[in-house]
């Protein structure tokens, strides 16, 4: 008597027959020689109308059985074993049974193959979660299309569409953000201000996602505001920390600047608020980086102080604001790109235009590849 009692039946012989899985036996040409009674349940057939009469491909599919003449059959053929091979089944009422196959080869003693053993395993959950697996990636990507379509729209309206070059210059303008799923901080503009004047900036808000694009956008306004009710670029710097510090709390780096075009060139008077110094390539190949020292962050300190610089942009001269993006971007060595980089590049462009420099730095932004980790926005302007 055995441990389950004597109906408890173990034997080598039920094993087989009620196993978990389906179990058949081939000769070398495919001819079925014995099966167990689980795959005979899960067919429909009866033992004798399979045994002696048909052939495993006789099982399959249309498909399945090219797929087994044309890659299973020869592969086992060289292997002597395949396993986890996805095929379908047909019952005897027509209906299809997903399978996992495995085949081994017996050889004889003369290491001539005398027969196959087949283990199939049934597979209607497996295909079943494969095909939810497959919507929910599909769902997946469509709500993923929608979001970066939402985040490009979005930030298209952060940013001005187009810009309007004062008389005798050129402008040129580059966002690029750093993720297609994520509003960037990084924001510029340029326009009229009374009196044949011009005002501009370009700046960078702390941040990423919804709370950057809701205080870029109320930044950027903000600046246009003040700029019309007192363009000294420092007053509209201070009226802008007054507003985030009791807006939001949230803070930015940010150039501010007038330009005032004349026969010769322009004048200009910049700000800055805690952000890297724009650049001055000239006309005769050199470069002057217009340092503000003292300039501090804009929304997150009492008694914020900001410093004041001067520039006078002759024919062939070109000015260069960019953010901090641009230089903290990684090489290929994962070396952090750094600002005297920056410097040797753009030098060595000096003299040129705002779109050929903008063109260059949109060059150097690919090479980057996927060592550009943050948004970079750049603006030129150059004198005719």
């Amino acid at each position: 008597m055995t441990a389950g009692g004597p109906e408890f039946d173990d034997s080598a012989e039920d094993l087989y027959e009620n196993a978990p899985c389906g179990y058949l036996s081939t000769l070398p040409d495919g001819r079925i020689t014995r099966i167990n009674a689980r795959l005979l349940g899960w067919l429909g057939y009866r033992r004798e109308d399979v045994v002696g009469r048909l052939r495993f491909a006789d099982l399959l599919t249309v498909g399945g059985k090219l797929y087994h003449e044309t890659h299973f059959a020869p592969l086992l053929r060289m292997q002597g074993e395949l396993g986890g091979v996805a095929l379908e089944l047909v019952a005897a009422d027509g209906s299809r049974l997903p399978v996992l196959a495995t085949s081994a080869v017996k050889a004889g003693p003369d290491g001539e193959p005398r027969q196959i053993r087949t283990t199939l395993f049934e597979a209607r959950d497996r295909r079943a979660y494969e095909r939810e697996l497959l919507r929910a990636r599909r769902d997946a990507d469509r709500e993923r299309d929608r979001v970066q379509q939402l985040v490009t729209t979005l930030q298209r309206s952060l940013l001005p569409p187009n810009l309007t070059a004062p008389p005798g210059l050129e402008v040129a303008a580059y966002y690029h953000p750093a993720s297609a799923d994520q509003i960037g901080g990084d924001f510029y503009d340029l326009f009229p201000l009374a009196a044949g004047r011009w005002g501009f900036f370009l700046g960078d808000v702390c941040g990423k996602g919804a709370e950057a694009a809701s205080v870029t956008s109320l930044t950027r306004y903000t600046l246009r505001a003040a700029a019309v009710h007192d363009s000294a670029p420092e007053a509209v710097l201070k009226t802008l920390d007054t507003v985030l510090q009791q807006e939001y709390g949230q803070f930015c780096t940010v150039l501010y600047g007038v330009l005032v075009p004349g026969e010769n060139g322009c004048d200009i008077t910049l700000a800055s608020g805690g952000h890297p110094p724009a650049l001055v390539l000239r006309a005769d190949g050199s470069l002057e980086p217009l340092h503000t020292p003292g300039g501090q962050l804009v929304g997150i300190l009492p008694n914020t102080v900001f410093a004041t610089t001067s520039a006078h942009l002759g024919p062939g001269d070109a000015l260069l604001l960019y953010t901090d993006g641009l230089f903290e971007a990684r090489t290929t060595g994962r070396e952090r790109y750094g600002e005297e980089a920056l410097h040797a590049f753009t030098k060595a462009l000096a003299p040129t235009t705002a779109p050929a420099l903008v063109d260059a730095i949109t060059g150097l932004l690919r090479s980057f590849g996927a060592g550009l980790d943050d948004d970079v926005a750049v603006l030129a302007m150059s004198v005719r």
